[in-house]
């Protein structure tokens, strides 16, 4: 019974580590290359706003 038991689970386990083995995405490394800018001309202009008083 007890003979049983674990060559069932060792069974399932095996299976399992084999499959997250093979089923495994590879992650590539991301590049580090500089974002294209498609409007240069275009700035951000920062607008000043003024925040309600909340009373706490």
């Amino acid at each position: 019974m007890i003979l049983t038991i674990t060559l069932v689970l060792s069974t399932l386990i095996l299976t399992n580590m084999l499959l997250l083995k093979f089923s495994c995405n590879k992650i590539s490394k991301p590049n580090n290359k500089k974002p294209v800018v498609l409007r240069p001309e275009i700035t951000t202009s920062q607008i000043d706003e003024e925040l309600a008083p909340t009373g706490s």
